[in-house]
């Protein structure tokens, strides 16, 4: 049985998800630097500091069992392009691997997206947690006002279970002091095998 911690690098055509480190710090100020327009709803750090205060909080999160964060890399040039994590990690006492988590905190940089580096890597992220950990459920969230997000989430085909009122503090550049209305999807384990294809084509 595989523990929570126990995930390595998942490799695709287009993205490489690295497990965290430090050393990816400078690599992450420069790909969070290209256009901030771009994360509208989602809270990217900005400058040295900031990203690594949040780096450092994650890998603290990380040793902590709360959640298992990524760096995403474009394959075809080699470069650090954002950001992704396994979070809310649900296990059972006594058992190691988990038996739903989360899949979100996820950033690209603006030369990122729309590439298919996105689709790829929750296609990484859903195969592993599901034929690996075996877990019975993936979740996915985003605020309820994202609907760039939330087409993305259904076109992966994750199903929408409705909208949780004030559920989370607000990302938006403005509203730290706001809670916000957020998004919820999921995917099931008897979902997966032919959601599994759909973003096998998807990728090609």
């Amino acid at each position: 049985m595989t523990d929570r911690h126990d995930v390595p690098a998942l490799a695709g055509d287009c993205v490489r998800l690295e497990p965290l480190r430090s050393e990816y710090i400078d690599e992450l100020v420069r790909a969070a630097s290209e256009d901030r327009a771009t994360y509208g709803f989602a809270a990217v750090p900005h400058g040295l500091e900031a990203m690594t205060a949040y780096v450092e909080a994650l890998l603290q999160d990380f040793a902590d069992g709360l959640v298992v964060p990524f760096v995403q890399i474009d394959v075809k040039t080699a470069r650090v392009v954002g950001m992704t994590r396994y979070l809310t990690i649900r296990s059972r006492p006594g058992h190691g691997a988990p038996y739903a988590v989360e899949i979100g905190g996820t950033w690209l940089a603006s030369s990122a997206q729309r590439t298919g580096i996105n689709t790829e890597a929750k296609f990484l992220l859903l195969r592993f947690a599901f034929e690996t950990w075996h877990v019975a459920r993936v979740d996915l969230k985003t605020d309820a006002r994202n609907e760039r997000a939330r087409m993305a989430m259904m076109r992966i085909g994750a199903s929408f279970e409705g909208v949780l009122r004030r559920w989370q503090p607000s990302q938006v550049v403005g509203e730290q002091m706001r809670y916000r209305d957020t998004a919820m999807f999921s995917i099931v384990e008897e979902e997966w095998p032919a959601i599994s294809l759909q973003l096998s084509a998807l990728i090609q």
